[in-house]
């Protein structure tokens, strides 16, 4: 008799600051990322033990936990003199996702950031239509790599990505992932000159993104739209 998996609920889950009692954890984290790397291509940059253990220790990471299983990650950046802050890392346990965790360790990443940086720009970069999703939900706009910050030490941390030839090639100007901002400004509702800011559905932010670079994320988005997975 084949016993059946039971599916995972997020009411039993706990998302929160990680910080120094999470930091045997570190490891489990980096060998998740390393997984979905190799399974699904993801753009996602492993880092040193160190490197995640010192973002815990700062109260700069948050963590998702089921009892003590380990479910999700997530940590937050800042660049340019605490101009620009990213919200990196995310990832999530196989048998989690597909429940809207992801969704749950962004929202509290989001948080923690304008908490910490109240006036800096959030920004990232993905190759995933769902966090794309998530972003746009939390106030995130697809913009050009010209838009991000330009501190040198962000861009080394691409280096440990599957795709980072291409951005070298790209001369740092475009790659598989969509850059992706969110300027507190906006919360004025205003833009600089004081005129409204209209508020636009993600397919309308991607389609004003370079043909060439977003030609192969509309026809995924609307795709996903057709199939309801978005």
């Amino acid at each position: 008799m084949v016993e059946e998996k039971k599916t995972k609920e997020l009411k039993h889950i706990t998302v929160e600051v990680a910080g120094e009692r999470h930091l045997r954890y570190v490891d489990t984290i980096n060998d998740t990322i390393d997984m979905a790397a190799r399974q699904r291509g993801t753009g996602i940059a492993r880092r040193t033990y160190d490197y995640l253990a010192s973002k815990m220790k700062e109260g700069k990471a948050i963590i998702a936990l089921e009892g003590e299983v380990f479910a999700g990650f997530c940590y937050i950046e800042s660049w340019g003199t605490a101009r620009y802050v990213a919200n990196s890392g995310l990832i999530v346990s196989p048998e989690y996702r597909g429940i809207g965790l992801a969704k749950e360790i962004k929202k509290k990443a989001f948080e923690l950031s304008r908490t910490k940086f109240p006036e800096a720009k959030l920004f990232g970069l993905t190759t995933g239509l769902a966090v794309m999703k998530i972003n746009h939900s939390l106030g995130y706009r697809p913009v050009t790599y010209s838009e991000l910050t330009d501190d040198e030490e962000f861009w080394k941390g691409c280096q440990g990505c599957v795709n980072y030839d291409i951005l070298q090639r790209m001369n740092r100007s475009k790659c598989l992932c969509t850059g992706m901002l969110y300027d507190p400004a906006w919360e004025t509702g205003k833009n600089g000159n004081g005129s409204e800011i209209k508020k636009r559905s993600l397919l309308e932010y991607l389609s004003k993104l370079n043909p060439k670079h977003a030609l192969h994320l509309l026809e995924k988005y609307r795709q996903h739209k057709k199939e309801n997975k978005i």
